[in-house]
C-alpha cells in the first residue's frame, strides 16, 4: 500500500478510537452516577485525553452519551433501501424497522446491553431527550429522501415522503416511549407491531365517538 495513502486512514482509525473511547466513557458515567452528576471533565479523563481533545468530537456531554444511538438510524434507512421496490411507502418503513430490530448483528436496542437504560434517562433528563431528539431528525430526514427517490418525486414539491416518514418514525417513538415506561425490556418488537397496526388499522377506519346528541323536544310544550 501506498504509504500516503496509509497515514490518513491511520489516523482515521485513531480517531475513530478516540470518538468511542470518549462515548463509551460518557455513557458508562452518565448511567451509573446521573447525567448531572457527571461533567465533561470527567468524560476526557475517564477516557484518557484532554478536554479540547473531547471537543473536537462532541459539542456536549449529552452527544457524547447517546454517540451509540446515532448509528441506528443509518441502519433503519440501509434496511429501507433494501425494501421491495413494489412495497408501498409506509410498509417499506414499518418492515424496515422490524428488519432492524430482527438482525441480530444489528445489536437493536432491547439487545443491547443498557440502552433501556439509556432511554429511561432519557425521558426523564431533558437536555438529553433534546438531544435523542435531533438525532432523530437527522435520520428522518434521510429516511425522506429515500421515500422520495422510491416514488420518483421531489420532497420540496411532493408531500408524501415527509408525511410517510412522519407517521412511521412517530409510530416507532409511540413504541419507543410506551416500551421505557412499561418496563419490559424485551418488549420493543411487540409494541412497535402494535404501534404500526394502531397507524395502519383502527386509527384510519373507526369514527371517533361524537357528543350525545341533544333532544330537539325535552321540555317542548304540545299545542
Amino acid at each position: 500500500m501506498n504509504p500516503e495513502r496509509k497515514a490518513p486512514e491511520r489516523r482515521s482509525r485513531k480517531a475513530r478510537r478516540t470518538r468511542d473511547t470518549l462515548a463509551r466513557a460518557a455513557f458508562e458515567l452518565v448511567l451509573d452516577r446521573g447525567l448531572k452528576n457527571v461533567t465533561v471533565e470527567e468524560i476526557a479523563d475517564r477516557a484518557d485525553v484532554d478536554r479540547r481533545t473531547f471537543s473536537r468530537y462532541f459539542a456536549s456531554k449529552e452527544a457524547a452519551v447517546l454517540d451509540s444511538l446515532r448509528g441506528d438510524g443509518d441502519l433503519i434507512n440501509d434496511a429501507l433501501r433494501a425494501r421491495p421496490a413494489e412495497e408501498p411507502p409506509l410498509t417499506a418503513y414499518r418492515r424496515a424497522v422490524l428488519d432492524w430490530l430482527g438482525d441480530p448483528t444489528a445489536e437493536p436496542w432491547h439487545r443491547r446491553p443498557r440502552i433501556f437504560d439509556l432511554l429511561v434517562v432519557a425521558e426523564e433528563e431533558p437536555t438529553l431527550y433534546a438531544a435523542f431528539h435531533h438525532i432523530r431528525v437527522d435520520a428522518q430526514e434521510e429516511s425522506v429522501a429515500i421515500i422520495a427517490d422510491r416514488l420518483g418525486v421531489d420532497p420540496r414539491q411532493d408531500i408524501r415522503p415527509a408525511v410517510t416518514v412522519a407517521a412511521g418514525a412517530g409510530a416507532l417513538l409511540a413504541a419507543q416511549a410506551a416500551w421505557v415506561r412499561g418496563g419490559r425490556p424485551a418488549a420493543l418488537p411487540e409494541l412497535v407491531d402494535q404501534a404500526f397496526d394502531a397507524l395502519a388499522g383502527e386509527l384510519l377506519t373507526r369514527q371517533p365517538a361524537g357528543p350525545e346528541p341533544h333532544s330537539t323536544t325535552e321540555g317542548n310544550e304540545t299545542s
